[in-house]
């Protein structure tokens, strides 16, 4: 059986990160460990995930960075990128094992859930789990896995503060298309409910669109944490 390491970069993370390391201590008896990778939190968000995680590491503050950091210490056979506000299906780690076990693919992504009950972003949902589908891009939200070997290949997240999670599926793309489980990942809907759906879908899109025409991803870091 493969073993999966679990990467989760935190940055003060103390409201939910209880929570979300409890939801993955299932997975820890299933040949799975967790590596926590803290970007220089100030509040309690370490204390609170040494008990629950295998391994507790600094890094480097961004996602990119400390994911990076993250797979440099596992010792899985496939790693598998999680955000601190994602919660996974129960059966998680097998999906994941048949998915690259039993096909030729060599990484892939869940169908992501968002938290709240608005009609609305079930519409949301469904448009991101399908535009992910025909593009063959994954977001960070739909917890990426690949196996290690091509992580490694690929040079791992490219070092940029946002869009990691695009850059690094176009680069995946090149050796194949994802596995696309129609398992949910449970992701936090509080940044929808917050700003509201259609301003949020016009703030990312706005994003992305100037991401794919050449914008500095430092820039769009920038504003993206603004807002």
């Amino acid at each position: 059986m493969s073993r999966i390491s679990i990467i989760l970069p935190v940055l003060n993370e103390q409201a939910g990160i209880v929570a979300c390391l409890q939801a993955l201590q299932p997975l820890r008896g299933q040949n799975c460990e967790l590596i926590v990778v803290d970007g220089l939190s100030c509040d309690g968000t370490v204390a609170l995930a040494k008990p629950l995680a295998d391994r507790v590491i600094a890094g480097p503050k961004g996602r990119a960075a400390q994911m990076n950091a993250g797979a440099r210490q596992a010792s899985g056979d496939i790693l598998w990128f999680l955000h601190a506000d994602s919660l996974p299906p129960p059966d998680a780690g097998s999906s994941i094992r048949a998915a690259l076990e039993k096909t030729d693919r060599c990484w892939g992504r869940f169908d992501v859930r968002l938290s709240g009950r608005q009609l609305s972003l079930r519409m949301v949902e469904f448009s991101m789990n399908r535009r992910s589908r025909w593009t063959g891009i994954a977001t960070g939200d739909q917890g990426i896995f690949v196996r290690r070997s091509l992580f490694e290949q690929i040079g791992g997240y490219p070092p940029i503060a946002l869009m990691e999670d695009i850059a690094l599926s176009r680069l995946l793309k090149r050796y194949g298309w994802p596995v696309c489980l129609r398992q949910r990942l449970q992701t936090s809907s509080r940044r929808w409910e917050r700003d509201g759906v259609a301003r949020t879908i016009l703030s990312m899109w706005g994003l992305r669109l100037a991401y794919f025409f050449g914008a500095d991803p430092d820039k769009l870091a920038r504003i993206y944490y603004r807002s």
